[in-house]
């Protein structure tokens, strides 16, 4: 496997960080605290052709690869400090964009790529729901034929992007089993419900969604009836397992930045708390956890990319990057001491993030059944 990035792609990586750094990190603080989205931060990503990174060309996109998508993912995290942010885009692009590139017939591309490229829409997919979370298959929302359309009926949960989406791709129960919706979010019945206040990435917006007999025509129909949770829904589980999760690593990256700047920073003692052995260990561990976790995670992409068998490995990736981003976190919470546990610095506020990590697109529980079935068969 060669994990080398071209020149290109280094360019590609220190543009991100800097627009991140020059756009994204700047307010990041005062959005956390306030749980609140910043339509102008997302629109100077999107003219620097973000929002639609892994869309082809010839359909307004950027034309990023896989490795590219990792590679921004990783940069914006590492520059912005802004896990919501990382949060909303990864949403946009691998739940929300991507099922329209792959499935979509050339009516709906026509449609809604070339706004979803240009930021001028916002993606969502809505799966979840209050008692089927890892469970995708127990969805109980509905989808019941009516005349040239559907009537969709039921409610989600934990929506990314719920109240700022344009489109929402919807996950329902048809007479053939779970089938996929393009739907307009300004049609009538789809109604976003109450925000929801989280712990962390704060700045990327949550909510439930209802479902009160929204019709949708036939035409929003993504993919082949009783076809979604295979066909479109584990695949986007992949996606979020191999690109959406190179963020993890951005954000692992800037934590231990923080925590060695601190350690040299600081003095106890008379001279640099970093020159103390216990520290020191804190540091090389928080390197080591950081090492492996981009190494499984850009392996993991790699496979994909090259059209390799990869979904063991991508369910390594996330359930290491859910464990040893958290415990990297703690560990700068640790060596800032005091400081860390106020939201002075960024240490308190990148635990909170951090943990998502281990909750969103499969749990780790999940990650390790998978691990464990593929390991067993």
């Amino acid at each position: 496997m060669d994990f080398s990035i071209t020149p290109e792609q280094q360019a590609l990586y220190a543009s991100m960080k800097r627009l991140a750094a020059d756009v994204v990190a700047p307010g990041a603080a005062e959005r956390d605290r306030d749980g609140r989205w910043d339509p102008d931060v997302w629109k100077q990503l999107a003219a620097a052709g973000v929002a639609g990174m892994p869309i082809p060309e010839e359909h307004g996109g950027s034309g990023g690869s896989i490795i590219d998508c990792c590679l921004v993912n990783e940069a914006l995290a590492e520059g912005g400090h802004d896990g919501g942010l990382g949060l909303s885009l990864g949403a946009h692009w691998v739940i929300g964009t991507v099922p329209i590139w792959l499935h979509g017939t050339p009516e709906q591309q026509a449609r809604w790529l070339p706004g979803l490229c240009d930021g001028s829409l916002i993606g969502s997919w809505a799966s979840t729901e209050p008692e089927a979370g890892s469970d995708a298959a127990g969805i109980r929302t509905t989808a019941t034929p009516d005349g040239d359309g559907w009537v969709l009926n039921g409610t989600k949960m934990f929506i990314t992007n719920g109240p700022i989406a344009d489109v929402c791709t919807v996950l329902a129960l048809a007479p053939e089993g779970p089938t996929a919706f393009i739907v307009d979010t300004t049609n009538p019945g789809f109604t976003v419900g109450r925000e929801l206040d989280k712990m962390g990435c704060r700045s990327s917006p949550t909510a439930e969604i209802v479902l009160q007999d929204c019709r949708v025509e036939r035409d929003s129909l993504l993919g082949t009836p009783g076809e979604a949770l295979w066909k479109i829904a584990f695949e986007c589980f992949d996606w979020e397992r191999t690109v959406m999760i190179a963020g993890c690593v951005g954000g692992m990256r800037a934590t231990l930045d923080d925590a060695i700047a601190y350690a040299k920073d600081r003095k106890q003692f008379g001279k640099p708390i970093a020159h103390f052995q216990a520290v020191a260990h804190k540091l090389a561990d928080m390197e080591i956890n950081y090492q492996v976790v981009r190494n499984a995670v850009y392996k993991a992409a790699w496979l994909k990319e090259n059209g390799q068998p990869h979904m063991l490995e991508a369910s390594i990736a996330k359930a290491l990057a859910g464990k040893l981003a958290v415990e990297n976190a703690l560990e700068n919470i640790q060596i800032h001491g005091g400081y860390g546990y106020t939201r002075d610095f960024r240490a308190e506020r990148g635990l909170r993030d951090a943990k998502l990590t281990s909750i969103g697109g499969g749990t780790t529980e999940i990650q390790k059944l998978i691990i464990s079935r593929t390991i067993l068969a």
